[in-house]
């Protein structure tokens, strides 16, 4: 998306101004329930959640997830809410 592309851009620009360093795109996680991975409906893969961007902040000491969203659907919520349970929160921008 558009919005995706200048994200990516922004962070680039902090990535050479030493704001951020390990930048990655689409890095993927397994979603865990309470009783282990949340699988597809046939049970023969874990679901997984991909977040657009992480890298780490310099100046907040961390791992930032972030997903760059035009528009936000009722799935995309449900997989951030899943990562928020495992103790991972996803940022929108």
């Amino acid at each position: 998306s558009k919005k995706e592309a200048a994200r990516w851009a922004e962070l680039n620009l902090l990535v050479r101004a030493g704001g951020i360093r390990n930048l990655r795109r689409q890095v993927s996680f397994e979603l865990q329930g309470g009783a282990g991975p949340i699988m597809t409906k046939g049970g023969s893969k874990v679901r997984r959640y991909v977040a657009d961007f992480v890298y780490y902040d310099v100046a907040l000491g961390c791992e930032v997830i972030e997903d760059a969203k035009g528009h936000d659907t009722e799935t995309s919520e449900l997989k951030r809410a899943i990562m928020a349970a495992q103790g991972v929160p996803v940022q929108i921008v």
